[in-house]
């Protein structure tokens, strides 16, 4: 999936805002930050877990007593474990074909309410895309936290063309590779259709399964919109453990990103190392427990491509 030269160019970059300490959200993390960032291992497994209450509201202050994890039907050790409201990196994916022209102010009001509602910790990048996906911030800005800064690079560009989503979608996991912050989420705002895209569906759902990135999905379109394609969005949100949303207004949608931003605020972070014997896809099933051991409601990605070092250098 990862473009060799792409990543060393990103590389580059941050290794330079790192030593200059120029650039927001790059320089080396402030000794604050440090209980934020969970330590990794090549083979550990980073589920983000969603927690519900019967109710419906979410539930804080769990622990790793309260969690299990499955993979294949067998319970694993947790290794890692991180409570909520951790800072994240962030890519806000944002449609600007054609269709969506009379949408789009709505559209980055929306987004702009999503990073005000966010961690202030949070990296956040922007990637506009209609026949092309490009990256929203200056070269020199992989991610920022300065809304300011990511307004304009929403505004950047105009609303024309055809759709390449899923070019987008790919553009935006290699991004995530570089942000610093062991979680990762993605927001795509778009009508779901492709029309242009290099890459095609297949390879696209390959990678979300091997990013074990958590996308939401905010599906915008007219009923007669011959483009549209609502299942992609549901997989996407589905496949990878986020959401899918479909507001019937354009006034819904600034809510809708609100809740999404509180969404990712109150996940959990569970971790693993799962064994490198057996097969590609693998299953995995997370249960939480309340205080009194009563189940809890959770919501994570069902499912992860596991590759070995080996098979990950020569895919890519």
């Amino acid at each position: 999936m990862t473009n060799r030269r792409e990543v060393f160019r990103w590389m580059l970059v941050v290794a330079a805002s790192v030593l200059s300490g120029d650039l927001r959200g790059q320089s080396a993390p402030p000794k604050e930050d440090q209980d934020y960032i969970i330590r990794t291992t090549s083979r550990l497994v980073l589920l983000d877990v969603s927690v519900k209450a019967p109710g419906g509201g979410f539930v804080s202050s769990l622990t790793k007593d309260n969690f299990k994890v499955y993979e294949d039907g067998k319970l694993q050790e947790i290794t890692q474990f991180g409570g909520a409201d951790q800072p994240v990196t962030a890519g806000i994916v944002v449609d600007e074909s054609g269709s969506m022209e009379h949408k789009r102010p709505e559209v980055i009001t929306a987004a702009l309410e999503f990073i005000k509602a966010s961690n202030p910790r949070d990296e956040v990048f922007v990637v506009n895309f209609n026949e092309k996906a490009r990256r929203g911030l200056p070269d020199a800005v992989p991610f920022s936290d300065d809304i300011n800064q990511l307004g304009k690079a929403l505004w950047r560009g105009s609303a024309e063309g055809r759709t390449a989503l899923y070019d987008a979608v790919e553009l935006s996991l290699r991004q995530l590779q570089m942000g610093r912050r062991d979680r990762k989420a993605m927001i795509v705002i778009s009508d779901g259709g492709d029309n242009v895209s290099i890459h095609k569906w297949p390879e696209v759902m390959h990678d979300v399964l091997d990013s074990l990135v958590t996308i939401y999905t905010v599906g915008i379109f007219d009923e007669d919109d011959a483009d549209k394609d609502p299942k992609v969005l549901e997989k996407l949100a589905n496949g990878s453990g986020g959401a899918v949303y479909f507001p019937k207004t354009l006034d819904e949608v600034v809510p809708v990103c609100r809740q999404i931003a509180k969404d990712i605020r109150a996940r959990y972070t569970v971790g693993y190392i799962p064994t490198t014997a057996g097969k590609s896809l693998r299953h995995v099933k997370v249960e939480a427990f309340a205080e009194d051991r009563k189940k809890l409601a959770t919501r994570t990605r069902n499912s992860y491509m596991f590759e070995s070092a080996n098979e990950a250098v020569n895919r890519k």
